[in-house]
């Protein structure tokens, strides 16, 4: 099921005769192997002699290298060099440090740093909520990780999670305005994770743990945020379940029925899966069936267990339903998958109830391809960018962030995810609302500030928050 798409991009120069018909034989080189052509540039070109650069999306890397070799094959074609796209975007990385004041006279100097800043200095000592306002605290979260669970790459570790790291910065500051920065902890021990957080945490408003394997993240954020009065929020949970949350009490008016009133099956019971099941449970979901590789996790059940899962096992599956996926699935309404590919199949989707949602976020690969899921399912979304719906984290959290700081919170608790995730669900109006079209896109400018006022309101409203903007910004 998967298509060439821009993460395999490779810009080729070609140079070849400048004879009629000879870019028709490159391109159908290009189709024949598969590639996807984008953007075509002429580099050089004489009266003999073509020169153009050709960007192709490939499939894989080896689908990249196929492509090469097939167009290297034309006849009287020379491949000049082979630039991957990817690659060269994060060359010297994605994120940097950039001054916010002038520093060109003296003066400038004199107040930006001795002996002016030292009146900053006394300042905050006098009164540590003044590092808010005169700090980078108020806007700055760290995003800390130790690369154990990354992406669907799984434990690679501390360095090579530093790209998706700042991949996260570059969305935070971007959809957010929220200056993140990576740090990327070179230990896997919980104790050695709190207390370098805890050291760190006063540069911070906000921590973003991320990509922490469970179950050692969910202790991780516990200890945290017992400790700490800025928010704690690990997106991979937190995030994923106000967007999940979000698109589905818009998947349920496309089929005419109420959350009380359906059964969903969560593939996964890792912290996506877990945080999920709290999430759609506190919104009053009527039954949750989770399914790990040992089956349905049922009351009593003794195998493959922890202490998460044994709250999912006490507050969910109220008639102990037990078996694998294929057995349980048959007559739910929902199906969420934050698993692996492939554990789903057509024939399940049939077995379900009447006008059934997929939600198969397993990524790159989902847990059934949409287009194995279509004819029977009435509403699907996956995590990817080239389906519809795609249940993306980045809908949540540089708007709860915002949001927080915005409001000097010194946390984030339920009430705030509710309210994110019913502002998510409000951008969508009824009239708007289709099978295809049951979240906002990532590009929605209107998504983040909406969601910063909703958390705003809660944080105020439930009295975690230090102070309340003159200026709330409501979404358009």
């Amino acid at each position: 099921m998967s298509k060439p798409n821009a993460s395999y991009s490779v810009t080729l120069r070609l140079r070849y005769p400048n004879q009629v018909g000879m870019f028709s034989q490159v391109a159908d080189a290009i189709s024949e192997a598969g590639g996807d052509v984008g953007t075509i540039d002429i580099v050089h070109v004489t009266g003999t002699e073509m020169e153009r650069d050709i960007t192709i999306n490939a499939v894989d890397s080896d689908h990249e290298a196929t492509i090469v070799s097939r167009v290297s094959q034309v006849p009287g074609v020379t491949v000049v060099n082979c630039r991957d796209r990817t690659l060269k975007m994060h060359e010297g990385g994605k994120i940097e440090v950039r001054s916010r004041v002038p520093l060109k006279t003296r003066d400038d100097l004199t107040m930006a740093y001795t002996p002016g800043v030292a009146r900053v200095s006394l300042a905050i000592r006098d009164d540590p909520r003044q590092a808010y306002h005169l700090t980078i605290k108020g806007h700055t979260v760290a995003i800390v990780t130790d690369g154990s669970a990354v992406l669907g790459l799984g434990d690679v570790g501390p360095l090579a999670a530093l790209p998706v790291m700042e991949g996260k910065a570059l969305l935070f500051k971007e959809f957010g305005g929220v200056d993140a920065f990576p740090i990327c902890l070179a230990t896997k021990d919980v104790d050695e994770i709190v207390r370098t957080v805890l050291l760190l945490a006063p540069t911070f408003g906000g921590i973003n743990l991320e990509d922490i394997a469970a179950p050692s993240c969910f202790e991780v954020e516990e200890r945290l945020r017992q400790v700490l009065d800025i928010p704690v929020f690990h997106d991979d949970q937190h995030g994923t379940a106000i967007v999940v949350l979000a698109a589905l009490l818009n998947a349920l008016k496309i089929v005419g029925k109420e959350p009380r009133d359906v059964r969903v099956v969560v593939s996964g019971v890792g912290a996506a899966g877990i945080a999920c099941a709290k999430m759609l449970r506190s919104a009053g979901v009527g039954d949750i069936v989770a399914v790990d590789t040992a089956g349905a996790i049922f009351a009593g059940r003794a195998d493959n267990m922890n202490d998460a899962k044994r709250w999912v096992a006490q507050h969910t599956n109220r008639d102990r339903r037990c078996g694998s996926l294929s057995d349980v699935i048959a007559g739910a309404d929902v199906f969420l998958g934050v698993s692996k590919p492939g554990v789903m199949t057509a024939w399940d989707v049939r077995r379900m109830a009447r006008d059934p949602i997929v939600f198969a976020l397993a990524n790159p690969t989902p847990e059934i391809a949409p287009e194995d899921a279509s004819p029977g399912a009435r509403v699907i979304a996956t995590g990817r960018s080239d389906y519809p719906n795609q249940i993306n984290n980045v809908l949540a959290f540089p708007g709860v962030f915002r949001g927080a700081l915005d409001c000097q919170a010194r946390e984030i608790n339920d009430e705030m995810k509710l309210a994110a995730a019913l502002a998510i669900t409000a951008l969508i109006k009824p009239a708007e609302l289709r099978p295809d079209y049951i979240v906002p896109t990532v590009f929605d400018r209107r998504v983040a500030p909406a969601v910063a006022s909703a958390v705003i309101e809660a944080a105020v409203r439930t009295g975690v928050a230090r102070c309340q903007p003159s200026l709330v910004v409501h979404a358009r």
